[in-house]
């Protein structure tokens, strides 16, 4: 029930992040530039994991600790599968994908893979749950 459940959590963090990608690019972008955007983008998007975390706290179900990093272990691994596929399908190199990891050259990306790992854990604290 619990693996279930953080899928579907996932399936709405995964449709709001990729509105919120678009959105970036069409906008944000040409106003402070490629990298700038992304930068942004990752903190925006941590915001956006947030939220929806603290909306389906309660019904995901996750109680221990050890539930919630479980949950949040596995938005990472789905994040990152659907990040390189989606990469590899826009035609991205290797080299730019990692770049949105690298924090010597300015990428976040494992920044906010790390706000996702703990954001159900940070969620029910704030929910109390």
């Amino acid at each position: 029930m619990l693996q279930r459940r953080a899928l579907i959590v996932w399936l709405v963090i995964i449709l709001a992040e990729t509105l919120h990608g678009v959105l970036r690019q069409l906008f944000l972008v040409p106003i402070v530039g490629d990298m700038r955007a992304r930068q942004i983008g990752v903190l925006v998007g941590s915001l956006i994991i947030l939220v929806i975390a603290l909306t389906f706290s309660r019904w995901l179900g996750a109680r221990s600790l050890r539930e919630q990093l479980m949950v949040g272990s596995a938005w990472v691994a789905l994040t990152l599968a659907f990040e390189l596929a989606l990469g590899a399908v826009l035609g991205f190199s290797p080299q730019r994908m990692l770049e949105d990891y690298d924090l010597s050259r300015g990428g976040f990306m494992a920044l906010g893979l790390l706000f996702m790992l703990c954001a159900p854990a940070l969620a029910a604290r704030l929910r109390g749950t």
